[in-house]
């Protein structure tokens, strides 16, 4: 173990300005810290077996052999890629991230994606989507990474969710997930991320153990972005925050992807064994641009 003292400014509740100083302790990580934004998709990889088969404990095999990458990180991926060819996009944000979206769709159409965004994806109008779905916010860990105020990351987020996603509780949810990455990388500690979610965004953030034998599967945003935040603060490590965030059950997968962006986030990488194993899914295609995206923002 060791201590990393953290220094950065972010925003409190209150919208003020003030130098947050806090010790975080650190498990077995990377040295290398270049692995941000795989947060998200390792906590879908770890989930996407127990989405069916639902745990209610922490203690299980993080990577059985039936492990893979789902619409969560294809999608999570399009985002960074959305973000990383957007000074030279043509056409605005909005319609920017609904053509990527469609790409990646076109790259993986068996990787699970909802009904009602492939009947879109394939379709040949850009129609408006209003999905309450919590697909708007498990893909949003680029946007948390690469926007640099709160501010720009309601911007952003907002043209992300704008064709598929266009209701204010699925933008409200992306937003959360976003602002807690982003306030996890800039210094803020466990408290102030949760009072900020409390006071702007009202979400009831109930405690694990009291979720772990009630909780069911519901992919609406209001039902599953707390349990993914409450995950992740509860945590002592990345490791801790996806064994939370599977062991309630539920769509396991979508409220890892969440929580684990988040927890790598904060605590400054992940174990290089679970880094390594989790790459192990991925194919070419989606390892070159999380490395891209990586070596823009991250490093």
């Amino acid at each position: 173990m060791f201590l990393l003292k953290m220094y950065s400014y972010t925003e409190d509740v209150f919208g003020k300005e003030l130098q947050v100083s806090e010790e975080r302790k650190f498990g077995e990580i990377s040295e290398d810290r270049g692995g941000y934004m795989l947060g998200a998709v390792i906590g879908d990889i770890v989930g996407s077996t127990y989405e069916i088969h639902n745990v209610n404990t922490k203690d299980f095999e993080l990577f059985p052999k039936e492990s893979h990458f789902t619409d969560d990180t294809v999608l999570s991926v399009a985002v960074a890629d959305a973000i990383l060819n957007k000074e030279q996009s043509n056409v605005s944000p909005r319609k920017s991230y609904a053509m990527w979206y469609r790409q990646y769709y076109r790259r993986y159409p068996n990787a699970g994606f909802g009904q009602m965004f492939s009947e879109w994806a394939n379709s040949k109008n850009y129609t408006i989507q209003r999905s309450f779905g919590n697909g708007g916010a498990m893909r949003v860990s680029a946007i948390g990474y690469a926007m640099e105020s709160i501010q720009d990351i309601k911007k952003e987020v907002d043209a992300s969710c704008y064709y598929t996603h266009n209701t204010k509780e699925a933008k409200r949810g992306a937003e959360a997930v976003a602002l807690c990455i982003y306030l996890a990388r800039t210094g803020a500690s466990k408290e102030e991320i949760r009072k900020y979610i409390e006071r702007n965004y009202r979400y009831p953030l109930v405690r694990l153990s009291e979720l772990r034998h009630t909780y069911v599967f519901d992919s609406r945003t209001s039902y599953s972005v707390p349990p993914a935040i409450e995950a992740f603060l509860e945590s002592d490590s990345y490791e801790d925050a996806i064994r939370g965030a599977v062991s309630i059950g539920g769509d396991s997968d979508t409220i890892a992807c969440m929580a684990g962006g988040m927890a790598e986030a904060y605590y400054g990488g992940i174990p290089t064994e679970i880094k390594n194993r989790a790459m192990s899914f991925l194919d070419i295609g989606l390892k070159t641009t999380i490395n891209s995206f990586i070596r823009k923002f991250c490093l």
